[in-house]
């Protein structure tokens, strides 16, 4: 999923054309409010008292607490209950990051750390569980609060200073909250090494959020996947959906044993996922070949979400996508569930599900509910098919839908309602953005910021998980935003997270971030399964165009020498934000999956450079035309770059700011 046979919805495309503002105003992220378009971006967090720093995915509740912390060379870290690992792992990088030279850990409760860091001189960071009394103590003695509902996976974050540093507490309410408070805290870490002083409750608004490798085409590596899960807990993403069309042992042979290095491979994913605090969840795709009236099938789908299990995996999926109901793969069922259709199909259905959650997922310790994608998986209208599942299915089996259409320009709060009238329960979302496994998507990245989804879904969703790309590295721009969206969708900034996800893949560098923002702008256009586009081209890029066009066509000399040097200073930054990229993106994976894009831009900013340079010798009376030559040489030559063979469905010449920057350098030699 997607597949480009599916029937394309036929619901106005609402969004359609809606120019993204961030690069046009300066919405803050990384960037300050009210920074001018293509400004570098700030420091995630300020030194200044009173300022909140920038925190992705936005906390429910946030406020300053006065001045910000001094990081002295040594710093006492005391530990309470529930504290794990990765989470200290995360705690110490980030004090590293602020300029301590030594972390001393102690417990709570022990020499040294039975005070749970009362006041003393230098910085003291208490870590721990909200039920710890020493933790929940040292939490409100730093000015912060213990919720009366403690939510799960949220935590309680205080920083406040003192001499020589001051203390910081992180209180979760469980395992899952002191990990995403760690998390956190990384990001008050400020560009004067200190951290900022804020009072934080926080918690997210949806159970299920992350990612569904559900795509079609070039699969992740696997040191894709071990990435992806890293990138996860860093973004307080929880779930990863593992159901790849290539591997044959979910789909073509689900029946038949994994080989041992198979295997291994799954466990150190699952292993990996465990210390991000991702839950690894199994998907299973039977219906090509199920008899669902066999109690063999039956058994053999369970062996192999058991063989999972023993491997570490605690939540499961049956995948009954992109399959037909107008064929029984036997005979038996043709005897138990009648002539094929929706609502055989929904009872044949609904009896496998309900034995897979009654017979293995209630019998096993530690398991989620067992999800499930439905083979009538988009739209909200009733059908036989659903009114099945809807009665019969077991209420805690997990729904999955893709919203109103297999790619949906906008999903609204009232449609997810309908949505969970007609299945019965809360859906969960598998949101088709930013895959681009199908035509409409050919030579493209999508790397549009996450958006068009209405606040408020949390009422209406169990969760969202979006569909990624070929190329994991680049997905984590929109992953980046979808993560940010399930947290807290009613504080959901587009721009504001767009900008941040440039400053986490840049390292927190301005000049790559600036670079990172101009070139996902040529890559904005995000397409439906029909000819319209719910996500429009290079919005900074048409608007800079336009104001020069019009300049331009004013007449006014001073108007235009004025126009040739702001947009020249644009095409400069496109033109060497190839080179910046390269030089300040230091995740490998990312620069090789860009590659044929970053090539295509740098010859696309060198084309633009040219054509300006022809406007303005024209200007000052000399002869343009071996400038507009050269342009249309170099659009040429970029035209004819075409994607990696072998990474991508479909295969194509790649596209950059298509039908925006072409044109106009096409154009400009009539102007």
């Amino acid at each position: 999923m997607p597949r480009s046979h599916h029937r394309p919805s036929c619901l106005p495309l609402l969004g359609a054309a809606v120019l993204t503002f961030g690069l046009l105003t300066g919405a803050p992220a990384v960037a300050a409010a009210g920074s001018p378009p293509g400004s570098a971006p700030e420091s995630p967090a300020s030194d200044a008292p009173g300022a909140l720093p920038v925190v992705t995915p936005t906390p429910q509740h946030m406020v300053a607490a006065g001045p910000a912390l001094a990081v002295p060379g040594r710093v006492r870290l005391v530990t309470g209950d529930g504290v794990d690992g990765p989470s200290v792992d995360v705690i110490r990088k980030a004090l590293t990051a602020a300029g301590a030279d030594h972390v001393d850990q102690v417990a709570a409760g022990s020499a040294g750390g039975e005070d749970a860091g009362g006041a003393r001189p230098g910085l003291t960071v208490v870590v721990g569980s909200i039920g710890d009394q020493a933790v929940s103590g040292a939490l409100r003695a730093a000015g912060g609060s213990v919720p009366d509902d403690l939510v799960a996976e949220g935590y309680s974050l205080a920083s406040k200073a003192g001499p020589g540093g001051g203390t910081v507490v992180l209180a979760g309410n469980d395992g899952d909250g002191i990990y995403y408070a760690a998390q956190t805290l990384r990001q008050l870490v400020t560009a004067g090494h200190r951290i900022a002083a804020v009072s934080v409750t926080d918690h997210p608004s949806m159970a299920l959020r992350g990612s569904i490798e559900g795509f079609y085409g070039a699969p992740w590596s696997h040191t894709d996947r071990l990435d992806q899960l890293a990138f996860y807990g860093d973004v307080k993403a929880n779930t990863y959906i593992y159901t790849p069309k290539d591997d044959t042992y979910l789909r073509e042979n689900w029946r038949d044993p994994y080989p041992a290095d198979k295997l291994a491979d799954l466990h150190e994913l699952i292993t990996q996922a465990t210390d991000h605090h991702v839950d690894f969840t199994y998907a299973v795709s039977p219906g090509l070949s199920i008899c669902y009236s066999d109690p063999a099938d039956v058994k053999a789908l369970e062996t192999k979400l058991g063989t999972l299990y023993d491997q570490g995996a605690r939540s499961f999926y049956i995948a009954l996508d992109d399959i037909s109901y107008t064929k029984w793969n036997c005979a038996g069922d043709q005897d138990a569930y009648g002539a094929p259709g929706r609502g055989s199909a929904g009872r044949a259905q609904a009896d496998l599900l309900n034995a897979v959650q009654h017979d293995f997922v209630d019998t096993h310790d530690g398991t989620a509910p067992l999800q499930m994608v439905p083979t009538e998986y988009s739209d909200t209208a009733d059908s036989a098919y659903k009114s099945v599942l809807r009665d019969q299915l077991d209420p805690k089996i997990v729904v999955q839908w893709t919203g109103t259409a297999v790619v949906p320009p906008s999903i609204s709060v009232a449609d997810a309602e309908a949505a969970s009238a007609v299945w019965g329960r809360k859906v969960f979302l598998w949101d088709n953005y930013p895959v681009n496994d199908y035509g409409q998507t050919t030579g493209r990245l999508l790397m549009a910021p996450y958006d068009k989804r209405e606040a408020g879904l949390h009422t209406a969703l169990s969760g969202i998980v979006l569909n990624p790309m070929n190329q994991a590295a680049a997905s984590k721009v929109a992953l980046f935003g979808g993560a940010s969206f399930a947290w807290n969708d009613q504080d959901y900034d587009p721009d504001r997270t767009w900008r941040a996800a440039a400053g986490y893949l840049a390292g927190g560098d301005p000049a790559t971030t600036r670079a990172l923002l101009a070139f996902f702008d040529t890559e904005h256009l995000a397409p439906t399964f029909g000819p319209e586009n719910w996500q429009p081209q290079a919005p900074e890029l048409a608007a800079r165009l336009a104001d020069f066009t019009a300049d331009w066509d004013s007449g006014s000399r001073t108007r235009r020498e004025s126009a040739l040097r702001d947009l020249g200073s644009y095409a400069r930054l496109l033109a060497g934000a190839p080179e910046q990229i390269r030089a300040g993106v230091s995740d490998p994976a990312f620069r090789a999956e860009t590659a044929p894009w970053l090539d295509a831009l740098d010859l696309w900013g060198d084309a633009l450079t040219a054509t300006l340079d022809g406007l303005r010798t024209e200007l000052h009376g000399g002869d343009p035309q071996p400038y507009f030559t050269r342009a249309a040489d170099l659009a040429g030559q970029a035209a004819a770059i075409t994607t990696i063979p072998g990474t991508t469905r479909p295969q194509g010449p790649v596209k950059v700011a298509d039908g925006v920057l072409d044109t106009f350098v096409s154009r400009a030699p009539s102007l």
